[in-house]
C-alpha cells in the first residue's frame, strides 16, 4: 500500500523584532505553511515574509487563525461567545487571503491555533463557530482537524474539505486530545523516538497514545513544531524517515 502525507508546520509567529523559529530552514522541509494572523502572534510584515518564502519554495499556506492574546502567545483559553470566535476566524482568514494574494499565492487551508485549537477538540459547537465562519468565507478552503476528535467530526458534519492531522512531536490522550504541555513527556525532543513513532502511525492508519492504545483515523498530515529546542533538526530527521519509509511528502 502506498502511503502519502503532508508535512505542516506552524510559523509566521513573530512580532515585531521578536523572532520565534527559523522559520526559513523548515520551509526546506515541510509542505504546507500554517502561517499566524496577527492575534496570536505574527504582524504584516512577518506574514508577509513569510508568504513569500512559501510560495518561492512551493510550500502551501493555510491561515492559523486563534486567540487574541499575545502575552499568552493564544495558549491560555479565553470564555468567550461563540460569535464573537466565529468573527475573530473570519477576521484572520480575511488578513490571511490579502496578504497570500500580494504575495503571490493563495490560502488553501486553515487551522486553528493553540488554546482555541484544543478547546474546539472537545467542544463540537466551539468547531462549528469557528469553521463555519471559515467556510462562509471560503467554501473551498480545507478545514485541518485534530484527527479523531470533535474538530474532525463537526468537519465531516459540515460535509467540508477537511484533512486529518496528527502530531510528530507531541504524546497523545486516550481520547485522541494532545497531552497538556505542562505535564512530562508531553513534548517530544528525541528524533530517534518520534520519528519511528510516526511513521508507524502513517502506516497503521491510527494515532497510538501514550497508553499504547490504538485510535484508529484518516491521517493526511502531520505537524512539526517550529518554536521547540532542536525543532529543525527534529523535522528534517522526521522527514528522511518518512521518506526512508516509503512515505510520499506531498502538499495537500
Amino acid at each position: 500500500m502506498t502511503h502519502k502525507v503532508d508535512l505542516n508546520a506552524d510559523m509566521g509567529e513573530g512580532f515585531g523584532p521578536w523572532r520565534m523559529g527559523d522559520d526559513t530552514a523548515l520551509l526546506d522541509i515541510i509542505t504546507s505553511a500554517n502561517v499566524a494572523c496577527g492575534f496570536h502572534a505574527g504582524d504584516p510584515d512577518v506574514m508577509d515574509h513569510t508568504m513569500r518564502l512559501a510560495v518561492a519554495k512551493g510550500v502551501g499556506i493555510g491561515a492559523h487563525p486563534g486567540f487574541a492574546d499575545l502575552k499568552g502567545f493564544g495558549r491560555r483559553p479565553l470564555p468567550l461567545p461563540y460569535s464573537e470566535l466565529g468573527n475573530a476566524v473570519a477576521y484572520q482568514l480575511g488578513a490571511a487571503q490579502a496578504m497570500a494574494k500580494r504575495a503571490g499565492g493563495r490560502v488553501r487551508h486553515l487551522k486553528l491555533h493553540g488554546a482555541l485549537a484544543n478547546m474546539a477538540s472537545v467542544d463540537h459547537a466551539l468547531a462549528r463557530a469557528c469553521y463555519q465562519a471559515a467556510l462562509d468565507v471560503d467554501p473551498d478552503i480545507i478545514i485541518m482537524v485534530l484527527a479523531a476528535t470533535a474538530q474532525e467530526e463537526t468537519a465531516r458534519e459540515l460535509g467540508c474539505a477537511w484533512a486529518g492531522e496528527i502530531f510528530a512531536d507531541r504524546a497523545y490522550n486516550d481520547d485522541a486530545t494532545l497531552v497538556d504541555r505542562s505535564l512530562p513527556g508531553a513534548v517530544l525532543h528525541d528524533v530517534d523516538i518520534a520519528a519511528p513513532r510516526i511513521a508507524n502511525m502513517v502506516k497503521v492508519g491510527g494515532i497510538v497514545a501514550e497508553s499504547g492504545k490504538h485510535i484508529p483515523c484518516q491521517i493526511d498530515t502531520i505537524c512539526l513544531h517550529g518554536d521547540t529546542p532542536g525543532a529543525v533538526a527534529m523535522a528534517r530527521g522526521i522527514r528522511e524517515h518518512l521518506e526512508d519509509a516509503g512515505i510520499t511528502l506531498a502538499p495537500l
